[in-house]
């Protein structure tokens, strides 16, 4: 578990380093069609999140990476729908996260607690807009996506236990 946290903190911070020198698009080769997004609920209490889909065409050939949106960063998840592309976003904003705190009178053992982890979002985004990140070449290059149209929320059912 903590190799796994030490690999993704990793691979944010050099996400991030990259960001230092940011090589912004402003004509790529693509053309966003439509970008929509829906919070959802989950069938227990405190499962929340958002997902943001992105309808491109002309982008066959490229390598997307990464979407940046309301402070959140995730892997995209490429969709091939005849010509054009679906990009899938998935950001949890769940509030249901076990975090293992040792709560002693004795505060030697209360110093084995880690501090959560707050990074800083490496952009200043509105809540309608993204980043989309890409290869092109070797670089990472970045793309701003405006004006992201909010639709209806989707509530899922708890599931039955038995």
């Amino acid at each position: 578990m903590k190799i796994m946290k030490i690999l993704s903190i990793l691979t944010i911070i050099v996400s991030f380093s990259q960001c230092g020198s940011n090589k912004f698009v402003k004509n790529p080769s693509f053309k966003v069609e439509q970008a929509v997004y829906n919070n959802w609920v989950g069938g227990q209490p405190g499962v929340t999140g958002t997902k943001l889909e992105i309808h491109l065409k002309n982008a066959a050939s490229i390598n997307f990476d990464s979407l940046y949106f309301q402070n959140k960063i995730t892997k995209v998840e490429v969709i091939q729908l005849d010509d054009k592309l679906q990009l899938i976003g998935h950001f949890s904003t769940s509030k249901k996260q076990k975090n293992d705190i040792i709560l002693d009178a004795d505060p030697a053992k209360e110093f084995q607690n880690t501090p959560p982890n707050l990074e800083k979002f490496p952009f200043d985004l509105k809540d309608n807009e993204a980043i989309l990140s890409y290869k092109k070449g070797k670089k990472t290059v970045f793309f701003k996506i405006l004006n992201i149209k909010e639709v209806q929320a989707v509530a899922f059912p708890s599931a039955n236990r038995k």
